[in-house]
């Protein structure tokens, strides 16, 4: 039993206002172990709720991050406390230290602030299809400091946490995955203007990822310079990847164009020349 305490109590290295013993590292692996099977047993049942459908996958997410970062907070003072190291006496004693960090560490404060708001009030979660400064991109996964998107070009983008909340954002994920999107067609004057809607319509229609309620809709916007200018609205669901859709949509209405004479506008300018007799000589 002695050579067994001896051993617990052997010290790896000792300063004045810590040590670090056998014991410590056993009680540093058991506060570690504890602190990772309470993430493992929180996360399970967050899962088997959200599965149940009691809880919404984006609520849960939400309350997993926030356990998570408080979990591993407390596992820290811990883990600092066993080897003899006091929290107010570091604090105290790096005052000055705190002070410039925290003056050159604003931008960060303010990215962690944002981040517990994000999770908290859940305007943004993951999963969900977002447009921040034109570039759009879906939520893979949101930290306390920064939130990382897939683009469409398939390229991860972290940004920082605190632009999500002060500017403005564009979530297509908030109105039950349903969005309107828009094409815009310029037919040569003298087509069939009637006969332009009914071919954009059809198009639009038959395009599988293009929903019928609301049913696609077309606007004669306006007389243009050079053309007619149309308007084709229609609603999906197919947010992440709607730029295919749109190019898919645009093949068809040029095929059907050709089919049916109507000729897509292009810039026209008309050149008079004052005194053209003149010219001539």
């Amino acid at each position: 039993m002695e050579d067994i305490r001896n051993f617990l109590e052997f010290s790896f290295f000792q300063t004045q206002h810590f040590s670090l013993t056998v014991w410590n590292v056993v009680d540093i692996a058991l506060i570690i172990t504890i602190a990772r099977l309470l993430s493992f047993v929180l996360n399970r049942l967050l899962n088997k709720r959200v599965k149940s459908s009691h809880l919404d996958q984006g609520k849960a997410y939400a309350i997993m991050q926030i356990a998570k970062y408080f979990i591993y907070t407390i596992t820290l003072i811990l883990v600092l406390d066993t080897v003899g190291v006091k929290i107010t006496v570091l604090l105290a004693g790096s005052t000055a230290l705190l002070v410039g960090l925290g003056l050159g560490l604003q931008d960060a404060f303010k990215d962690l602030v944002a981040g517990i708001i994000l999770l908290t009030e859940r305007s943004i979660t993951a999963s969900d299809i977002v447009e921040v400064d034109n570039m759009v991109g879906q939520v893979v996964e949101i930290g306390l400091r920064t939130t990382q998107l897939r683009t469409r070009d398939d390229i991860e983008v972290l940004i920082p946490n605190q632009r999500l909340v002060n500017n403005h954002i564009i979530n297509w994920s908030r109105s039950n995955k349903k969005t309107r999107f828009a094409i815009d067609v310029g037919v040569a004057y003298g087509s069939d203007t009637r006969l332009v809607e009914k071919i954009l319509k059809e198009v639009a229609t038959k395009h599988s990822s293009v929903l019928n309620n609301p049913e696609p809709y077309v606007f004669f916007n306006a007389f243009g310079n050079s053309s007619l200018d149309f308007k084709l609205l229609f609603f999906s669901n197919y947010l992440f990847r709607i730029e295919r859709v749109k190019s898919e949509i645009r093949f068809e209405i040029d095929q059907a164009f050709r089919e049916n004479g109507i000729t897509i506008a292009f810039p026209q300018m008309d050149i008079w020349f004052k005194n053209a007799e003149t010219l001539k000589k």
